[in-house]
């Protein structure tokens, strides 16, 4: 199986945090109160993704 990891589209995210709140492994963070950032701690569980109002978040085979 193939790795995945959360793709935020910038264009998209509000900014509100429910996909912060929503990662036990804080690999989110908003960046300025503008839109979310994903880092290298995302093991590709999609509960951001789930939890997303705005469908900014996408999941993507990690490279």
């Amino acid at each position: 199986m193939a790795k995945r990891k959360a793709v935020v589209d910038k264009t998209h995210c509000v900014a509100c945090g429910c996909c912060t709140t929503a990662c036990k492994l804080h690999a989110i963070t908003v960046f300025r109160g503008i839109y979310a950032q994903v880092s290298d701690r995302c093991v590709g569980c999609a509960k951001c993704a789930a939890m997303c109002p705005a469908d900014a978040i996408s999941m993507e085979a990690a490279t």
